[in-house]
């Protein structure tokens, strides 16, 4: 029987959870005695938008009516600026949900079509579409520098 060890009480990511009624450890994988779980995934976007573009393509989500609320497994989102080259700028939306199931739920829900409805009458220009990028969280460490991994 799996029995979850770590010590998440401060977490803010576990707090969301449990508000939600959602936190649910999941194992993940075992090596020896040792078990591991992953109480997240988080889906990222970058998008390279062509310089000149910028204030546009915040403005458009800025204004952008959300949906992930809606959906079961959702824990939170952010739209992440990063650094600037000689041909774009970089963006990253970061959306954490409980588990890639839920993430994928999320990708066949009438709520994604929903908010992708208008993805085409953007006149923000881009070097190229997003490049989508998936991450199973095997490592949380909280502001107190506890982890999830570590035994009470």
């Amino acid at each position: 029987m799996f029995k979850y060890e770590g010590n998440m009480a401060q977490s803010s990511v576990r707090r969301a959870l449990v508000a939600k009624n959602a936190w649910l450890p999941r194992k993940v994988a075992t090596s020896g005695d040792q078990e591991r779980i992953s109480v997240m995934f988080i889906a990222m976007n970058r998008f390279r938008v062509v310089p000149g573009h910028e204030e546009a393509f915040e403005a458009m989500w800025a204004n952008r009516q959300g949906r992930l609320a809606e959906v079961p497994g959702y824990v939170e989102f952010h739209m992440l600026k990063g650094p600037k080259a000689a041909d774009h700028s970089l963006y990253a939306s970061h959306a954490v949900w409980e588990t890639e199931a839920h993430f994928k739920a999320w990708t066949q829900s009438e709520q994604f079509r929903a908010a992708h409805a208008r993805a085409g009458e953007s006149k923000v220009q881009y070097l190229s579409g997003p490049h989508f990028e998936g991450f199973e969280v095997i490592i949380h460490e909280d502001r107190d520098g506890k982890r999830v991994d570590q035994a009470a």
